[in-house]
């Protein structure tokens, strides 16, 4: 039951996020769904092995290049998807920054 509500307020936090950030397209609540799902899988995979790689250039730059491979990932699923769709890197910027605002805030209410 937790991980259908995982999932679903995965939903609801994509969904929310591409309506507040202009240059994002969810086609629904389904491919919010489907959107969140691959960006999580995305970030766990190949975020992780690609911040691995990436460790030097993250301790000099505090933190700041696992966000940027966490935007590479929106971009990633945005190639992928028909129903998502972002306009660019700044939009996929915004979308990230505001879709970990909106977890955080889902986090802090359980």
């Amino acid at each position: 039951m937790r991980i259908i509500i995982e999932i679903l307020l995965t939903g609801i936090a994509v969904s929310v996020a591409a309506f507040l950030v202009p240059g994002v397209y969810v086609e629904g609540f389904l491919s919010a769904i489907i959107a969140g799902l691959l960006i999580a899988l995305a970030n766990a995979t190949i975020g992780t092995i690609l911040r691995l790689f990436t460790l030097p250039i993250n301790i000099l730059t505090l933190g700041l290049m696992s966000f940027v491979i966490s935007v590479l990932m929106v971009l990633l699923v945005d190639s992928f998807m028909k129903g998502f769709n972002t306009s660019g890197f700044l939009s996929a910027l915004i979308f990230a920054a505001v879709l970990s605002l909106i977890k955080m805030v889902f986090g802090a209410l359980k």
